[in-house]
């Protein structure tokens, strides 16, 4: 199984980074092939401009396509995901996250920021055509700290992403079911 984990913060590191890289290490113990994408692997012009054609873009697109799933995470910035990734989720073609699950993470600074993964982030994913968008993590500041250097997260973050990661596992597996199996 290959999954693509994508760090949609302006900054690095970050707390929401810190989450995909527990995600990594979770997922790559279970056998899962990960690849890390974060915004600095692209060029501001390229995504400033809409460079449809850019390199980095392209080889997202690549691995897109041959992934089973995606694994977003976002800090909440003005109670909506942070706008450097919208700009790169909207280069990405129509049906970009077709046959893919994909588990939405982010973090804020208040829980009142809670609801963004599922009123911002959820409906560009959905437009995407991901084929299953699981029930997000939203992790407050508080929960992540120590992100610049080892990072350290919350018994109870912890709990609640290895909780949505076996969801994410079961979902990944179901997708490699032999259809005599699943019937």
């Amino acid at each position: 199984m290959r999954v693509i984990t994508l760090a949609g913060s302006p900054r690095f590191p970050s707390r929401s980074t810190a989450l995909l890289t527990w995600c990594q290490h979770q997922l790559e113990q279970r056998g899962v092939e990960v690849t890390p994408w974060n915004l600095h692997n692209f060029h501001p012009e390229d995504l400033l401009y809409a460079r449809f054609d850019a390199p980095a873009l392209n080889a997202l697109k690549a691995d897109l396509e041959k992934a089973d799933g995606l694994i977003v995470s976002t800090p909440i910035y003005k109670a909506s995901f942070a706008g450097a990734l919208k700009t790169l989720l909207d280069l990405l073609p129509e049906r970009a996250l077709e046959h893919k699950v994909v588990l939405p993470l982010a973090t804020g600074g208040t829980v009142a920021h809670m609801l963004a993964v599922d009123y911002a982030l959820k409906p560009v994913l959905n437009a995407l055509k991901a084929q299953e968008i699981l029930h997000g993590v939203f992790a407050d500041d508080s929960q992540v700290t120590h992100y610049d250097r080892a990072p350290e997260l919350h018994p109870n973050l912890r709990h609640r992403l290895d909780a949505s990661l076996e969801t994410f596992w079961q979902a990944l597996s179901r997708r490699h079911q032999p259809l005599a199996a699943a019937v």
